[in-house]
């Protein structure tokens, strides 16, 4: 089942206001466990984590941005 626009906007300002900043928190936690790599390995831990969290969710925000293709001219 595809959600509609409005589900779409909604669920994408969920996911950036709540969920995101508690990836961050978790993926900082679980990057402290290790001990702190040299700064190259680390920047690319945190660049590729930056990027995994979106792959599930592109669907959600795929088309936001746009106008409501559902709206009456």
């Amino acid at each position: 089942m595809a959600l509609s626009y409005k589900a779409r906007r909604r669920w994408s300002l969920v996911v950036l206001l709540v969920a995101m900043p508690l990836y961050i928190v978790v993926a900082v936690n679980v990057v402290a466990l290790f001990e702190r790599p040299c700064l190259l390995v680390e920047l690319l831990v945190y660049v590729v984590l930056g990027v995994v969290w979106v792959l599930p969710l592109k669907g959600i925000f795929k088309g936001v941005g746009q106008a409501d293709p559902d709206a009456e001219n």
